[in-house]
């Protein structure tokens, strides 16, 4: 594996991680809000990562990150009895939205710190290719 494919490593990381924090700011942007049927209320979303080996020169392989997709969560929607709200449906029920506060800030925290980590991958990678270039001289 050549050094240099560590950055692209790195990179596909970091962006999968920048759209999981995406997501779930997203989720937790829409923790509020209500619909008056359940189709239509917000759900949590996911997104669905899967990991890529390319088979590079020399039979080295190298690894990288890609997004497959965004998942709807499957978890029921709360129903609220409240006829004097103004999206209350027929039977006097709005619907909230699926999503776990503490969940969503579990999963905030660890995409931070995937991220992070990513950054310090390639931080490090920068370094030891500048020191390598430093032997030369």
């Amino acid at each position: 594996m050549s050094l240099f494919s560590i950055f692209d490593i790195a990179g596909s990381g970091m962006s999968a991680q920048s759209l999981r924090l995406n997501t779930t700011a997203s989720n937790l942007a829409n923790i509020d809000s209500v619909s008056s049927s359940i189709g239509q209320v917000y759900r949590a979303r996911q997104p669905v990562f899967s990991a890529v080996l390319d088979n590079a020169q020399k039979g080295y392989t190298q690894g990288s990150v890609r997004v497959t997709g965004i998942v709807e969560s499957q978890a029921p929607v709360k129903a609220q009895y409240n006829p004097s709200h103004p999206l209350a449906n027929e039977e006097g029920y709005v619907f909230h939205s699926n999503v776990d506060p503490i969940a969503e800030m579990a999963n905030m925290m660890s995409a931070s710190r995937s991220y992070q980590n990513n950054v310090a991958i390639a931080e490090t990678s920068k370094q030891l290719l500048l020191r390598t270039l430093q032997l030369g001289e």
